[in-house]
């Protein structure tokens, strides 16, 4: 990745927030009895390796390459991405609690650009969500989950039971919106990542898929 790519997507990262987030409400949905106790994300639970290829835009600035995802144990996973011509960028082990960085391109060596994808993945790759409330409408099944000051709104296909949306928020402020296409519990086929207070957004396109059912 040239050098002035990846200075000026630092730039953009220190940019003082250009939108306020709103609170969040869900919208045309009823309350249902909760059946449930929990509920999982499992789009990263084989053992076998996630391939994507990755798209990210930052403000004014794309930047594109490789994307891999493989689960380590049953609380970490390792993420590692490249250029598109093969350069490591960053390699990092991550679980809900725990973040140690292996590698990351000097250039990309910032505190801002680590806590930005540490806090991403660690939302991206947790697999429990406790149940608090349960809605639905016409399409979904959703799942209110909360943690501190934190809440997650997980949206179920009513006829494929498949994750297709997670929305996180925290002190009530609509922060990212995970946007899956899957069609399988395990695999999703694309991921669409919408920061909702930075005018960021992460899209990952299947290169390889797991051969697990």
């Amino acid at each position: 990745m040239p050098r002035f790519l990846l200075q000026s997507l630092l730039y953009s990262l220190i940019l003082i927030l250009a939108v306020s987030c709103k609170t969040y409400t869900l919208a045309d949905v009823k309350p249902v009895e909760n059946t449930a106790q929990t509920v999982e994300n499992l789009y990263f639970s084989s053992g076998e390796d996630y391939v994507y290829k990755c798209q990210m835009d930052i403000y004014k600035n794309h930047v594109s390459g490789i994307l891999i995802i493989k689960k380590l144990n049953e609380k970490t996973h390792r993420v590692a991405m490249t250029s598109d011509f093969g350069n490591k960028l960053i390699d990092f082990e991550i679980s809900e609690n725990d973040f140690k960085l292996n590698y990351v391109l000097p250039d990309l060596d910032k505190k801002i650009v680590i806590n930005f994808l540490k806090n991403d993945f660690q939302q991206l790759l947790k697999k429990n969500y406790p149940v608090s409330e349960s809605f639905e409408n016409d399409h979904s099944r959703i799942y209110l989950s909360k943690v501190d000051n934190k809440a997650y709104y997980l949206f179920f296909n009513k006829n494929s039971n498949l994750l297709q949306q997670i929305i996180y928020t925290k002190n009530r402020k609509e922060k990212i919106d995970f946007t899956f296409e899957a069609k399988k519990h395990i695999f999703s086929d694309s991921l669409n990542l919408q920061h909702k207070d930075f005018k960021i957004n992460i899209k990952l396109f299947q290169i390889t898929e797991t051969g697990e059912n």
